[in-house]
């Protein structure tokens, strides 16, 4: 019972870090210490709703992801920003601001991975 409880702490903690904007919805699908002790993986599905956007942020570490389905525009500062399909990946260097809005008609699924300090909060807002 106690892993259990554990667990749904960890959760709660991740989903409130990482505070919902309107038409993002996130999934932690697996957690996992790193294999230095000092970071954590998480392994997240993201969906994002016709014409939303996920909101400037950044994260204490890597994000890498994979388009499931959708369209996306990907803006990361210091980059042209990149128009991403079905089946085209990305990847964020870690503290690095960066946005991802749907668009098209479809919703927008990712499957994502983060490699992130342990002890902070996975997302950040940025202005």
């Amino acid at each position: 019972m106690r892993p259990a409880v554990l667990f749904a702490g960890l959760a709660l903690a991740v989903a409130t870090a990482t505070a919902q904007s309107p038409g993002i919805q996130r999934q932690v699908l697996q957690r996992a210490a790193g294999p230095d002790g000092g970071h954590e993986v998480l392994l997240v599905r993201i969906e994002i709703a016709p014409g939303a956007a996920a909101g400037r942020h950044s994260h204490p570490g890597v994000e890498t992801g994979y388009l499931l389905e959708g369209e996306a525009v990907m803006e990361v500062d210091g980059e042209a920003p990149r128009r991403l399909g079905p089946g085209d990946t990305y990847l964020i260097p870690a503290g690095r601001i960066h946005d991802a809005r749907a668009v098209g008609a479809r919703p927008v699924t990712v499957i994502a991975t983060f490699v992130v300090e342990r002890g902070k909060p996975l997302a950040t807002p940025a202005p």
